[in-house]
């Protein structure tokens, strides 16, 4: 199994849970308080990620970063945006340089 399948199959099961009930699945009650509710959890577990890694205690960096990026598959499936879309977004970046790419967006 490669690294897209396992987002790609995480993307299909936050999709399922969304249409679950909010009592009972902890994504559900996420997309049903909406997306300011969803905004706030990227933003604690941005933080989370960056105190754990400003700690140093790397065992802790990888369990929050996993939470970071579960978080944000939550606000991208929010938008309709799926895994594939971003990992497309990447390839296209791949061999460019951080500057020019930036560069490029100004234009």
């Amino acid at each position: 199994m490669t690294d897209a399948e396992v987002l790609t199959r995480l993307a299909r099961v936050i999709e399922e849970r969304r249409r679950a009930d909010p009592s009972g699945s902890y994504v559900a009650s996420l997309f049903a308080r909406g997306g300011d509710a969803i905004l706030k959890k990227v933003a604690e577990e941005a933080a989370e990620t960056l105190l754990a890694s400003k700690d140093g205690d790397k065992l802790n960096l990888v369990r929050e970063t996993a939470d970071l990026w579960f978080h944000c598959l939550v606000l991208l499936a929010w938008h309709g945006i799926a895994p594939e879309d971003l990992l497309a977004e990447l390839a296209r970046r791949e061999g460019i340089s951080g500057i020019d790419e930036k560069r490029s967006r100004l234009v």
